[in-house]
């Protein structure tokens, strides 16, 4: 997990947390730690790979009553399979 201070590169996250390498449902225990240091109104990206976790993750944020910026693919020539980020805001 790196937490990281207002980069441009990252889209101004205050957080960001690389669970391409888990599976479910490690990859929402990974991401309700990060949630559980943020402050409200603090931004993450996630970066996130795999069906189960593209479909679980962003529900199970909005089912914890948090924000879901946004949801693209980092390369969006490698379709659905590829690695995607998650921006999410703490409520």
């Amino acid at each position: 997990m790196k937490n990281i201070a207002k980069d441009s590169f990252e889209n101004c996250a205050d957080f960001v947390l690389d669970i391409t390498g888990e599976v479910c449902p490690l990859t929402f225990v990974r991401t309700k730690l990060l949630i559980e240091r943020m402050a409200a109104g603090q931004t993450a990206e996630i970066r996130l790979t795999g069906s189960e976790p593209l479909e679980n993750v962003p529900r199970s944020v909005k089912a914890e009553g948090h924000v879901v910026l946004a949801l693209e693919p980092e390369d969006p020539a490698a379709g659905p399979h590829g690695i995607h980020r998650l921006r999410i805001r703490k409520t």
